[in-house]
Protein backbone atom coordinates (compact mmCIF):
# COMPACT_ATOMS: atom_id res chain seq x y z
CA UNK A 1 0.00 0.00 0.00
CA UNK A 2 1.42 3.38 -1.00
CA UNK A 3 2.29 5.83 1.75
CA UNK A 4 0.84 8.67 -0.34
CA UNK A 5 -2.82 7.78 -0.03
CA UNK A 6 -5.45 10.22 -1.37
CA UNK A 7 -6.05 11.41 2.19
CA UNK A 8 -2.37 12.17 2.80
CA UNK A 9 -1.99 13.83 -0.57
CA UNK A 10 -4.87 16.19 0.22
CA UNK A 11 -3.30 17.03 3.56
CA UNK A 12 0.05 17.66 1.87
CA UNK A 13 -1.43 20.10 -0.64
CA UNK A 14 -3.30 21.84 2.19
CA UNK A 15 0.09 22.26 3.93
CA UNK A 16 1.86 23.66 0.87
CA UNK A 17 -0.89 26.09 -0.18
CA UNK A 18 -0.51 28.89 2.42
CA UNK A 19 3.27 28.88 2.86
CA UNK A 20 3.98 31.66 0.36
CA UNK A 21 1.13 33.79 1.72
CA UNK A 22 2.30 33.13 5.28
CA UNK A 23 5.78 34.40 4.43
CA UNK A 24 4.21 37.74 3.41
CA UNK A 25 2.45 38.34 6.72
CA UNK A 26 5.50 39.24 8.87
CA UNK A 27 6.64 41.66 6.16
CA UNK A 28 3.47 43.80 6.27
CA UNK A 29 4.97 46.26 8.81
CA UNK A 30 8.02 46.72 6.54
CA UNK A 31 5.86 47.34 3.48
CA UNK A 32 3.73 49.75 5.51
CA UNK A 33 6.79 51.65 6.75
CA UNK A 34 8.42 51.66 3.32
CA UNK A 35 5.39 53.32 1.74
CA UNK A 36 4.80 55.60 4.73
CA UNK A 37 1.23 54.34 5.20
CA UNK A 38 -0.87 55.03 8.28
CA UNK A 39 -3.35 52.44 9.60
CA UNK A 40 -6.22 53.79 7.48
CA UNK A 41 -4.14 53.87 4.28
CA UNK A 42 -2.91 50.35 4.92
CA UNK A 43 -6.50 49.28 5.60
CA UNK A 44 -7.59 50.65 2.22
CA UNK A 45 -4.76 48.81 0.46
CA UNK A 46 -5.75 45.58 2.22
CA UNK A 47 -9.23 45.92 0.72
CA UNK A 48 -7.70 44.66 -2.52
CA UNK A 49 -7.92 41.06 -1.33
CA UNK A 50 -11.66 41.05 -0.55
CA UNK A 51 -12.28 42.80 -3.84
CA UNK A 52 -10.45 40.01 -5.65
CA UNK A 53 -12.49 37.45 -3.77
CA UNK A 54 -15.78 39.20 -4.47
CA UNK A 55 -15.03 39.22 -8.20
CA UNK A 56 -13.86 35.60 -8.37
CA UNK A 57 -16.00 33.36 -6.16
CA UNK A 58 -19.39 33.85 -7.90
CA UNK A 59 -17.77 32.32 -11.00
CA UNK A 60 -15.43 29.91 -9.21
CA UNK A 61 -18.17 27.60 -7.90
CA UNK A 62 -19.68 26.73 -11.29
CA UNK A 63 -16.20 26.60 -12.87
CA UNK A 64 -14.81 24.20 -10.27
CA UNK A 65 -17.94 22.08 -10.66
CA UNK A 66 -17.32 21.94 -14.43
CA UNK A 67 -13.56 21.26 -14.54
CA UNK A 68 -13.26 19.30 -11.29
CA UNK A 69 -11.59 20.12 -8.00
CA UNK A 70 -8.28 18.43 -8.87
CA UNK A 71 -7.81 20.42 -12.07
CA UNK A 72 -8.84 23.61 -10.28
CA UNK A 73 -6.10 23.03 -7.72
CA UNK A 74 -3.45 22.45 -10.39
CA UNK A 75 -4.38 25.52 -12.44
CA UNK A 76 -5.10 27.72 -9.45
CA UNK A 77 -1.83 26.95 -7.69
CA UNK A 78 0.24 28.29 -10.56
CA UNK A 79 -1.62 31.61 -10.64
CA UNK A 80 -1.69 31.79 -6.85
CA UNK A 81 2.08 31.31 -6.55
CA UNK A 82 2.67 34.18 -8.96
CA UNK A 83 0.06 36.43 -7.39
CA UNK A 84 1.37 35.84 -3.85
CA UNK A 85 4.64 37.54 -4.88
CA UNK A 86 3.04 40.69 -6.24
CA UNK A 87 2.28 42.60 -2.98
CA UNK A 88 5.96 42.76 -1.97
CA UNK A 89 6.86 44.06 -5.44
CA UNK A 90 4.28 46.86 -5.48
CA UNK A 91 5.90 50.33 -5.58
CA UNK A 92 2.84 52.34 -4.52
CA UNK A 93 -0.34 52.01 -2.43
CA UNK A 94 -2.49 51.80 -5.57
CA UNK A 95 -0.43 48.98 -7.04
CA UNK A 96 -0.39 47.28 -3.64
CA UNK A 97 -4.19 47.29 -3.79
CA UNK A 98 -4.12 45.80 -7.30
CA UNK A 99 -1.54 43.18 -6.30
CA UNK A 100 -3.61 42.14 -3.29
CA UNK A 101 -6.71 42.00 -5.47
CA UNK A 102 -5.01 39.54 -7.82
CA UNK A 103 -3.74 37.52 -4.87
CA UNK A 104 -7.22 37.37 -3.35
CA UNK A 105 -8.67 36.16 -6.63
CA UNK A 106 -6.11 33.38 -6.99
CA UNK A 107 -6.34 32.30 -3.35
CA UNK A 108 -10.12 32.01 -3.44
CA UNK A 109 -10.03 29.76 -6.52
CA UNK A 110 -7.39 27.34 -5.28
CA UNK A 111 -8.85 27.12 -1.76
CA UNK A 112 -12.29 26.30 -3.16
CA UNK A 113 -10.78 23.44 -5.12
CA UNK A 114 -8.96 22.21 -2.03
CA UNK A 115 -12.06 22.20 0.17
CA UNK A 116 -14.18 20.40 -2.41
CA UNK A 117 -11.43 17.83 -3.02
CA UNK A 118 -11.09 17.19 0.72
CA UNK A 119 -14.85 16.63 1.05
CA UNK A 120 -14.87 14.26 -1.94
CA UNK A 121 -11.89 12.25 -0.65
CA UNK A 122 -13.46 12.09 2.81
CA UNK A 123 -16.71 10.71 1.42
CA UNK A 124 -15.04 8.32 -1.04
CA UNK A 125 -12.69 6.82 1.53
CA UNK A 126 -14.99 6.86 4.55
CA UNK A 127 -12.18 8.35 6.63
CA UNK A 128 -12.35 11.67 8.46
CA UNK A 129 -9.84 14.19 7.09
CA UNK A 130 -11.45 17.64 6.92
CA UNK A 131 -10.26 18.90 10.31
CA UNK A 132 -6.84 17.31 9.85
CA UNK A 133 -6.50 18.80 6.36
CA UNK A 134 -7.22 22.26 7.74
CA UNK A 135 -4.76 21.53 10.54
CA UNK A 136 -2.14 20.95 7.86
CA UNK A 137 -3.14 24.30 6.30
CA UNK A 138 -2.54 25.94 9.68
CA UNK A 139 0.88 24.30 9.95
CA UNK A 140 1.63 25.59 6.47
CA UNK A 141 0.77 29.19 7.21
CA UNK A 142 2.63 28.97 10.51
CA UNK A 143 5.67 27.60 8.68
CA UNK A 144 5.41 30.38 6.11
CA UNK A 145 5.16 32.98 8.86
CA UNK A 146 8.20 31.58 10.65
CA UNK A 147 10.19 31.41 7.40
CA UNK A 148 9.18 35.00 6.61
CA UNK A 149 10.26 36.13 10.09
CA UNK A 150 13.53 34.23 9.75
CA UNK A 151 14.34 35.72 6.36
CA UNK A 152 13.51 39.16 7.77
CA UNK A 153 15.94 38.52 10.61
CA UNK A 154 18.61 37.64 8.04
CA UNK A 155 18.01 40.96 6.32
CA UNK A 156 16.57 39.55 3.09
CA UNK A 157 14.26 42.10 1.48
CA UNK A 158 10.54 41.21 1.16
CA UNK A 159 10.81 41.57 -2.63
CA UNK A 160 13.27 38.65 -2.63
CA UNK A 161 12.09 36.48 0.24
CA UNK A 162 8.44 35.92 -0.76
CA UNK A 163 9.22 35.01 -4.43
CA UNK A 164 11.96 32.68 -3.18
CA UNK A 165 9.54 30.83 -0.89
CA UNK A 166 6.89 30.63 -3.64
CA UNK A 167 9.40 29.26 -6.17
CA UNK A 168 10.49 26.49 -3.79
CA UNK A 169 6.98 25.44 -2.80
CA UNK A 170 5.28 25.50 -6.23
CA UNK A 171 6.82 22.35 -7.80
CA UNK A 172 6.28 20.36 -4.60
CA UNK A 173 2.63 21.40 -4.47
CA UNK A 174 2.01 20.63 -8.15
CA UNK A 175 3.55 17.17 -7.82
CA UNK A 176 1.29 16.41 -4.86
CA UNK A 177 -1.82 17.78 -6.57
CA UNK A 178 -1.11 15.86 -9.77
CA UNK A 179 -1.28 12.59 -7.80
CA UNK A 180 -4.73 13.38 -6.35
CA UNK A 181 -7.59 11.14 -7.54
CA UNK A 182 -10.21 12.38 -10.00
CA UNK A 183 -13.52 12.34 -8.13
CA UNK A 184 -17.02 13.38 -9.20
CA UNK A 185 -18.70 16.39 -7.59
CA UNK A 186 -22.45 16.23 -8.11
CA UNK A 187 -25.62 16.50 -6.07
CA UNK A 188 -26.91 13.22 -4.59
CA UNK A 189 -29.06 11.16 -6.96
CA UNK A 190 -32.76 11.30 -6.41
CA UNK A 191 -32.79 14.88 -5.10
CA UNK A 192 -33.92 18.00 -6.90
CA UNK A 193 -30.79 19.82 -8.01
CA UNK A 194 -30.77 23.58 -7.64
CA UNK A 195 -28.75 25.71 -10.02
CA UNK A 196 -25.24 26.71 -8.96
CA UNK A 197 -26.35 30.29 -9.64
CA UNK A 198 -29.46 30.08 -7.41
CA UNK A 199 -29.66 32.07 -4.19
CA UNK A 200 -28.33 30.17 -1.14
CA UNK A 201 -30.81 28.20 0.92
CA UNK A 202 -31.75 29.29 4.47
CA UNK A 203 -29.66 26.41 5.83
CA UNK A 204 -26.59 27.65 3.96
CA UNK A 205 -27.16 31.26 5.02
CA UNK A 206 -27.08 30.23 8.69
CA UNK A 207 -23.83 28.33 8.20
CA UNK A 208 -22.31 31.30 6.35
CA UNK A 209 -23.20 33.73 9.13
CA UNK A 210 -21.64 31.37 11.65
CA UNK A 211 -18.37 31.22 9.75
CA UNK A 212 -18.11 34.98 9.10
CA UNK A 213 -17.01 35.82 12.65
CA UNK A 214 -14.56 32.93 12.68
CA UNK A 215 -12.75 33.93 9.52
CA UNK A 216 -12.91 37.65 10.26
CA UNK A 217 -10.91 36.87 13.40
CA UNK A 218 -8.44 34.76 11.43
CA UNK A 219 -7.91 37.65 9.02
CA UNK A 220 -7.46 40.09 11.87
CA UNK A 221 -4.79 37.92 13.46
CA UNK A 222 -3.01 37.51 10.13
CA UNK A 223 -2.80 41.19 9.22
CA UNK A 224 -2.73 42.97 12.59
CA UNK A 225 -1.04 40.67 15.13
CA UNK A 226 2.45 41.97 14.30
CA UNK A 227 1.30 45.58 14.32
CA UNK A 228 -0.59 45.06 17.61
CA UNK A 229 2.54 43.73 19.31
CA UNK A 230 4.64 46.55 17.88
CA UNK A 231 2.31 49.48 18.56
CA UNK A 232 0.41 48.42 21.69
CA UNK A 233 3.17 46.55 23.53
CA UNK A 234 6.33 47.93 21.87
CA UNK A 235 7.67 44.57 20.71
CA UNK A 236 10.72 44.70 18.45
CA UNK A 237 12.55 42.56 15.92
CA UNK A 238 11.47 38.95 15.57
CA UNK A 239 8.96 39.29 18.42
CA UNK A 240 6.50 41.20 16.24
CA UNK A 241 5.89 38.11 14.10
CA UNK A 242 5.62 35.74 17.06
CA UNK A 243 1.98 36.54 17.82
CA UNK A 244 0.71 35.10 14.56
CA UNK A 245 3.00 32.09 14.87
CA UNK A 246 1.49 31.27 18.28
CA UNK A 247 -2.01 31.82 16.93
CA UNK A 248 -1.37 29.54 13.92
CA UNK A 249 0.21 26.85 16.10
CA UNK A 250 -2.87 26.69 18.36
CA UNK A 251 -5.18 26.73 15.34
CA UNK A 252 -3.31 23.70 14.01
CA UNK A 253 -3.43 22.01 17.42
CA UNK A 254 -7.18 22.52 17.67
CA UNK A 255 -7.77 21.20 14.16
CA UNK A 256 -5.71 18.07 14.69
CA UNK A 257 -7.86 17.37 17.75
CA UNK A 258 -11.08 18.49 16.09
CA UNK A 259 -12.26 15.06 14.97
CA UNK A 260 -11.85 13.70 18.50
CA UNK A 261 -13.79 16.64 19.95
CA UNK A 262 -16.56 16.18 17.43
CA UNK A 263 -16.91 12.48 18.17
CA UNK A 264 -17.25 13.33 21.85
CA UNK A 265 -19.40 16.47 21.78
CA UNK A 266 -20.93 16.55 18.28
CA UNK A 267 -20.58 19.38 15.77
CA UNK A 268 -22.69 21.87 17.71
CA UNK A 269 -21.12 21.10 21.09
CA UNK A 270 -17.63 21.41 19.65
CA UNK A 271 -18.47 24.73 18.00
CA UNK A 272 -19.90 26.13 21.24
CA UNK A 273 -16.96 24.99 23.35
CA UNK A 274 -14.42 26.47 20.98
CA UNK A 275 -16.49 29.62 20.40
CA UNK A 276 -16.50 30.34 24.13
CA UNK A 277 -12.72 30.02 24.22
CA UNK A 278 -12.39 32.41 21.28
CA UNK A 279 -14.45 35.12 22.99
CA UNK A 280 -12.43 34.76 26.21
CA UNK A 281 -9.17 34.91 24.26
CA UNK A 282 -10.27 38.09 22.48
CA UNK A 283 -11.03 39.76 25.81
CA UNK A 284 -7.66 38.71 27.22
CA UNK A 285 -5.83 40.06 24.18
CA UNK A 286 -7.61 43.41 24.43
CA UNK A 287 -6.58 43.79 28.09
CA UNK A 288 -3.07 42.26 27.77
CA UNK A 289 -0.51 44.35 29.71
CA UNK A 290 2.55 42.58 28.28
CA UNK A 291 3.81 40.70 25.25
CA UNK A 292 3.65 37.44 27.21
CA UNK A 293 -0.02 37.85 28.08
CA UNK A 294 -0.79 38.90 24.53
CA UNK A 295 0.79 35.68 23.26
CA UNK A 296 -1.44 33.72 25.63
CA UNK A 297 -4.42 35.60 24.21
CA UNK A 298 -3.37 34.86 20.64
CA UNK A 299 -3.08 31.18 21.55
CA UNK A 300 -6.52 30.95 23.17
CA UNK A 301 -8.14 32.71 20.21
CA UNK A 302 -6.36 30.31 17.85
CA UNK A 303 -7.67 27.29 19.74
CA UNK A 304 -11.14 28.82 19.80
CA UNK A 305 -11.47 29.49 16.06
CA UNK A 306 -9.59 26.37 14.97
CA UNK A 307 -12.46 24.07 14.00
CA UNK A 308 -15.04 26.64 12.92
CA UNK A 309 -14.31 26.70 9.20
CA UNK A 310 -13.75 22.93 8.76
CA UNK A 311 -17.05 22.27 10.55
CA UNK A 312 -18.78 24.77 8.28
CA UNK A 313 -17.30 23.27 5.09
CA UNK A 314 -18.61 19.82 5.97
CA UNK A 315 -22.01 21.22 6.94
CA UNK A 316 -22.32 23.21 3.69
CA UNK A 317 -21.15 20.32 1.49
CA UNK A 318 -23.63 18.01 3.21
CA UNK A 319 -26.74 20.10 2.54
CA UNK A 320 -27.22 18.07 -0.64
CA UNK A 321 -29.46 20.45 -2.60
CA UNK A 322 -26.82 20.89 -5.35
CA UNK A 323 -23.19 20.05 -6.12
CA UNK A 324 -20.91 20.50 -3.14
CA UNK A 325 -18.73 22.95 -5.09
CA UNK A 326 -21.66 25.37 -5.43
CA UNK A 327 -22.47 25.47 -1.71
CA UNK A 328 -18.82 25.49 -0.65
CA UNK A 329 -18.23 28.37 -3.08
CA UNK A 330 -20.92 30.45 -1.35
CA UNK A 331 -19.51 29.52 2.05
CA UNK A 332 -15.99 30.38 0.87
CA UNK A 333 -17.24 33.69 -0.48
CA UNK A 334 -18.59 34.66 2.93
CA UNK A 335 -15.65 33.15 4.80
CA UNK A 336 -12.99 34.85 2.72
CA UNK A 337 -14.94 38.09 2.81
CA UNK A 338 -14.84 37.91 6.59
CA UNK A 339 -11.15 37.03 6.48
CA UNK A 340 -10.33 39.94 4.21
CA UNK A 341 -12.80 42.63 5.28
CA UNK A 342 -11.98 42.24 8.97
CA UNK A 343 -8.43 43.64 8.72
CA UNK A 344 -9.42 46.87 6.90
CA UNK A 345 -12.25 47.40 9.40
CA UNK A 346 -9.80 47.02 12.26
CA UNK A 347 -7.45 49.47 10.57
CA UNK A 348 -10.16 52.10 10.27
CA UNK A 349 -11.07 51.69 13.95
CA UNK A 350 -7.40 51.74 14.97
CA UNK A 351 -6.89 54.99 13.05
CA UNK A 352 -9.29 56.76 15.41
CA UNK A 353 -9.35 54.67 18.58
CA UNK A 354 -5.98 52.93 18.71
CA UNK A 355 -4.91 49.39 17.88
CA UNK A 356 -6.34 47.93 21.10
CA UNK A 357 -9.83 49.09 20.25
CA UNK A 358 -9.32 47.91 16.70
CA UNK A 359 -8.35 44.39 17.75
CA UNK A 360 -11.35 44.29 20.11
CA UNK A 361 -13.65 44.34 17.06
CA UNK A 362 -13.29 40.57 16.88
CA UNK A 363 -15.11 40.03 20.19
CA UNK A 364 -18.70 40.84 19.07
CA UNK A 365 -18.42 38.89 15.80
CA UNK A 366 -17.08 35.88 17.70
CA UNK A 367 -20.09 36.21 19.99
CA UNK A 368 -22.36 36.06 16.93
CA UNK A 369 -20.67 32.87 15.75
CA UNK A 370 -21.16 31.37 19.19
CA UNK A 371 -24.89 32.12 19.03
CA UNK A 372 -25.18 30.52 15.57
CA UNK A 373 -23.30 27.31 16.40
CA UNK A 374 -26.57 25.37 16.31
CA UNK A 375 -26.70 25.85 12.53
CA UNK A 376 -24.01 23.17 12.20
CA UNK A 377 -26.34 20.36 13.25
CA UNK A 378 -25.76 17.44 10.83
CA UNK A 379 -28.43 16.72 8.23
CA UNK A 380 -29.84 13.26 7.45
CA UNK A 381 -27.78 11.43 4.87
CA UNK A 382 -29.20 10.64 1.46
CA UNK A 383 -28.90 7.15 -0.05
CA UNK A 384 -26.00 8.22 -2.28
CA UNK A 385 -24.22 10.09 0.47
CA UNK A 386 -21.48 8.54 2.60
CA UNK A 387 -23.37 7.78 5.86
CA UNK A 388 -20.29 8.20 8.04
CA UNK A 389 -19.90 11.79 6.91
CA UNK A 390 -23.11 12.85 8.64
CA UNK A 391 -23.05 10.81 11.86
CA UNK A 392 -23.31 13.17 14.84
CA UNK A 393 -19.82 13.73 16.14
CA UNK A 394 -18.10 12.91 12.84
CA UNK A 395 -16.46 15.37 10.45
Amino acid sequence: MSFFTPQRLVMLVFFFQPIAFGSWLPRIPEVQAGMGLGPAALALALLGMPCGTLVTLPFAGPLVGRIGARRAILIGFVFYSIAACLPVLAPSPLLLFVALMLAGSAISFVELGLNVQADLVEKAGGRLIMNTAHGCWSLGIMAGSLVGSGLAGLGLAPSLSVPLVAAIVLPLALASAWALPRLDDSAPHGQVQRSAWALPSPALIGICLFVFGITMTEGAMADWSAIFLRDALFAEGGLVGLGYSVFALLVATGRFGGDLLKRRFGAVGTARLCGTLAVLGGALLYMAPSVEMALVGFGIIGLGVSVGFPLAVTAAAGIGDRAASANVAVLSFVALTGFLIGPPLIGLVAEHGGIRLGIACVIPVLGLSLLLAGRLKPRPASLSHNPQADIAGVL
